[in-house]
C-alpha cells in the first residue's frame, strides 16, 4: 500500500452515482424483467472507465471502479453466495436505525421516501443452504474492467476493490449457531478478498455492520455487543488471514442514514475494536459533524506501526464543498498525532451506497468535492514538508 511519503495522498470510499442509462437498465435486471446482458456488461465497462478517468482528472491517487455494476455495496452478495434466498417485502433496514425512527418520526417519514429513487429495494436475505461463493465470474469482470480503466488513464498512484464483511446482509434459517453461519460467510467472502488482492490491487474491506453492532439499538446489553463485535472481528480475521495487511483497508462508519444521528456511537467506542481488525488502513467518518471533533481520540490511541489512517474529509451526506483550507487543517491535525506518511485524505462514505436515479449528493457535486480534496492535499503537503 503506497504511503503519503513526499506528499499527501487522497482517495475516497469507493462507490459514486451511476449513469442513469446503465441505472435504467440494472432495475429492469434487479426486478426480473427482460434486459440485454451484453449491453448491461458493456455499459458497465463503459462506467468504469469514465469514473476512473474522472477521479484521476479531479487529482485522486488511490481511486476504483465506484462499483458501478453493484446495485448496492451489500447485497450485490446475493449473486455471489449460495446458500441464500430474498425475502419478498421485507426491506433491510439496521436495528440502530429505529431509535432514531422514534426520535425524529416526521423527518423519517419524509427521508424513508427517497428509497425509493433506487433501482431496487435492499431486501433482507435469508440463509436457507450451505453457504459457498460462486461469484468468480462476476468478480473477474470487475478486476478486468477496473485494471482496462487504469491502461487508459494516466495518473492514479494505486487502486482498490471494495468488497462487503461478512456480517450484516443475511439472516440465518440454516446453520446450527450464528457462529457457525458468520464462520461459513466469512470463509466464503475469503474466496472474493484472495482474488482481489492477487489480481494486484487493494482489498477495501467495507464493515459498517461493526459500528452496527456496537450501537446501542435499546434492546440490547453492552456486554452481548461487546461479545458480538468481538466474534466478527474474529471471523474477519479468519477471513483475511495471510493476506498482507498492507493491501487490506478496513472501512467502517455509521451506515447510509443520513438523518439527526443522535443515536450515533463515539468513535472512541469503536476504534480499539477497529484496530483489532488486521488491516493496514483504516477509514472512518470525520466529516460528519456528529463527529467533526473526534480527531482528539488520536492522541490516547496508539497507531501502531506500519498502519495509515484515512479519516472523512469530505462529508457523503452534504451538497456544500468542503474548503480546501478547512480540508488542509484536517490532514495537519490527523499528521500531528500520527505521523504525516501515516495520512490519506479520504471521504467518510461512498457517494452512491446504492444504485440510485437521486443519490444524496449531486454526481457533478462529488467531483467538486473530490478536486477540493485534491486541493487540500496540496496545501497540507506545502506544510508538512516545507
Amino acid at each position: 500500500m503506497e504511503r503519503s511519503s513526499e506528499r499527501v495522498l487522497t482517495t475516497h470510499v469507493g462507490s459514486l452515482a451511476r449513469p442513469h442509462d446503465l441505472l435504467e437498465v440494472m432495475r429492469e435486471k434487479e426486478h426480473g424483467r427482460p434486459y440485454d446482458p451484453a449491453r448491461f456488461t458493456e455499459m458497465v465497462t463503459e462506467a468504469v472507465r469514465d469514473v476512473v478517468r474522472r477521479q484521476a482528472e479531479a487529482g485522486l491517487d488511490v481511486v476504483t471502479d465506484g462499483e458501478q455494476g453493484k446495485v448496492s455495496f451489500l447485497t450485490y452478495v446475493k449473486e455471489r453466495l449460495a446458500g441464500f434466498d430474498q425475502v419478498e417485502g421485507e426491506t433491510l433496514l439496521p436495528p440502530s436505525w429505529q431509535r432514531e425512527i422514534d426520535d425524529f418520526p416526521e423527518y423519517y417519514h419524509s427521508y424513508m421516501s427517497k428509497y425509493s429513487s433506487a433501482v431496487a429495494p435492499m431486501k433482507v436475505m435469508v440463509c436457507t443452504g450451505p453457504v459457498a461463493y460462486t461469484g468468480q465470474a462476476a468478480l473477474a469482470t470487475d478486476i478486468a474492467n477496473l485494471r482496462a480503466a487504469l491502461d487508459a488513464t494516466p495518473g492514479p498512484v494505486e487502486a482498490f476493490l471494495p468488497s462487503t464483511s461478512p456480517s450484516g446482509f443475511g439472516r440465518n434459517d440454516y446453520y446450527s449457531s450464528e457462529q457457525d453461519y458468520l464462520a461459513a460467510v466469512a470463509e466464503a467472502m475469503r474466496e472474493e478478498y484472495l482474488a482481489i488482492v492477487e489480481s494486484g490491487f487493494l482489498l477495501q474491506v467495507d464493515d459498517p455492520w461493526l459500528i452496527e453492532i456496537l450501537t446501542d439499538d435499546g434492546r440490547s446489553d453492552p456486554a452481548d455487543r461487546r461479545r458480538r463485535a468481538q466474534e466478527h472481528v474474529e471471523a474477519l480475521n479468519h477471513a483475511l488471514r495471510g493476506i498482507p495487511e498492507d493491501r487490506i483497508r478496513l472501512h467502517t462508519c455509521y451506515g447510509l442514514n443520513h438523518g439527526p444521528r443522535l443515536n450515533d456511537i463515539p468513535l472512541a467506542d469503536v476504534v480499539p475494536v477497529m484496530l483489532r481488525i488486521n488491516a493496514g488502513a483504516y477509514s472512518f467518518e470525520v466529516a460528519n459533524p456528529r463527529h467533526q471533533h473526534e480527531w482528539r481520540i488520536w492522541a490516547d490511541v496508539p497507531l501502531a506501526e506500519g498502519k495509515i489512517l484515512l479519516p472523512g474529509l469530505l462529508g457523503h451526506a452534504t451538497n456544500y464543498v468542503e474548503h480546501p483550507e478547512l480540508i488542509a487543517d484536517g490532514i495537519c491535525q490527523y499528521a500531528s498525532l500520527v505521523g504525516r506518511e501515516n495520512v490519506i485524505a479520504s471521504a467518510d462514505c461512498g457517494f452512491s451506497s446504492r444504485a440510485s436515479f437521486a443519490p444524496e449528493v449531486h454526481p457533478t457535486v462529488v467531483w467538486a468535492k473530490f478536486a477540493a480534496l485534491a486541493e487540500g492535499a496540496a496545501i497540507a503537503t506545502k506544510r508538512l514538508w516545507s
